[in-house]
């Protein structure tokens, strides 16, 4: 029953994304009336199939594969490919939706309304007679090469072959010649933080524990000062409308979200004497919680070292900066995530090690601990099935996201 649980964990955690898709319990801000229409029409799922080109667009123009777009938008496409929107089809999700498909496809398709939302990326689709649901049926528009791309430039701006996106900045010249896919609908929604809603926030009914959303990110940024001065999930991970997206897995994203301050209290002369630290993380630069999921944990470590560098034993001593879960989901364990504007505090105390010529403190970022987890325990329980080799890439990639933020050692007398 636990493997069964865990193979289809991530199936859970993902599809029920699906319930943000009708918001309109959760409250919105800087939105006019014409926005909140727009968004509404705009993020139905799936994405109604773009049906037949227009007769007079080229090839190019009516594909909707990344690298056509970026022919003409190169600086987008570039920064798009470096982005994690360009993988929320890897190897995790990839792997776990190739068996979903077949025994679960209602699921599947669930999770896909977020990671692969075209109705052209997914292989299978609802037939439906005189408005009843018949059966899963292939999908004659699917494009395999369109569904690896993940969050592609169509999912956020082509609609029915027609091309939408925010205003221009600056007035533009354009030529007498003819205007590449006919121009686009300039749509004031796309600065706004409600544009990101669908996929980052779990409706009111959504799967939640200990009274908290799995997925809250929008909520939090309600909650904060962030949205009070106007300042919207666009000016933080598209700076300059860059097509960036950059999160807890970049080091200097994450730097630029916390103030890191150590002060020590005690300063531990001799062996067997007090050593003290206080270690202040405080969340100055993020619209959400720091960190905003329960996928990530950051360690707060504190250690002696010798004169050759090496760590002495019972030593060590770290705080955890997370929300961290039972991988079934069933159980909150603990949640020290950090709110906008609050504060972290870990307090290194331990005795002076005999031979302890350095106190290093340090903070270690881990931005997919709980996949890491998941991925392991699917593979030593035997449930990844014929996407094995697909989680098993997914896990060593987690294993590899790990990365040091922050670190100050302080001599000992």
């Amino acid at each position: 029953m636990v493997l069964r649980r865990l193979s289809i964990l991530l199936a859970v955690v993902l599809a029920l994304g699906i319930l943000a898709l009708d918001q309109r319990s959760i409250p919105e801000v800087h939105l006019t009336e014409g926005e909140r229409r727009f968004l509404e029409q705009h993020w139905q799922t799936p994405i109604m199939p773009q049906g037949e080109a227009p007769s007079g667009y080229s090839k190019q123009e009516a594909s909707l594969l990344p690298e056509d777009c970026g022919a003409c938008h190169s600086d987008q496409y570039r920064e798009w490919q470096t982005s994690l929107h360009s993988k929320a089809m890897g190897p995790g999700v990839m792997g776990q939706t190739l068996v979903m498909e077949k025994q679960d496809p209602a699921t599947a398709r669930l999770c896909w309304s977020c990671h692969a939302p075209l109705s052209e990326q997914q292989p299978i689709l609802l037939q439906r007679i005189d408005g009843e649901v018949q059966k899963w049926v292939r999908n004659p528009f699917f494009d395999p090469r369109l569904q690896r791309h993940g969050m592609t430039c169509a999912v956020c701006h082509v609609r029915a072959h027609r091309r939408f996106g925010p205003p221009r900045r600056t007035a533009s010249k354009v030529g007498d010649g003819r205007i590449p896919h006919g121009g686009f609908v300039a749509e004031t929604a796309f600065g706004k933080s409600a544009f990101c809603k669908g996929c980052h926030q779990f409706g009111e009914d959504g799967y939640a524990l200990n009274g908290k959303l799995l997925e809250n990110t929008y909520q939090e940024w309600l909650g904060s000062d962030y949205a009070a001065q106007g300042v919207h999930c666009q000016d933080c991970h598209m700076p300059n409308r860059r097509h960036l997206w950059r999160g807890i897995h970049d080091p200097e994203m994450t730097r630029k979200g916390v103030t890191i301050t150590v002060t020590r209290e005690r300063v531990g002369d001799r062996g067997g004497e007090p050593l003290e630290v206080v270690v202040t993380v405080a969340n100055t630069g993020t619209g959400h919680h720091f960190p905003t999921y329960l996928t990530p944990r950051v360690l707060v470590i504190g250690e002696q070292l010798d004169g050759s560098g090496n760590v002495l034993k019972g030593s060590r001593q770290r705080g955890i900066i997370g929300w961290e879960v039972t991988l079934d989901l069933s159980q909150e364990r603990f949640d020290t995530r950090i709110p906008s504007g609050a504060s972290y505090r870990f307090r290194y105390t331990q005795p002076r090690q005999n031979g302890a010529k350095e106190l290093r403190i340090y903070l270690r970022v881990e931005p997919d601990y709980f996949y890491e987890r998941f991925f392991r325990a699917m593979l030593e329980g035997g449930s990844a099935g014929e996407g094995e080799a697909l989680i098993r890439k997914a896990w060593e990639n987690a294993r590899n996201s790990p990365y040091q933020l922050f670190e100050e050692r302080f001599s000992l007398p």
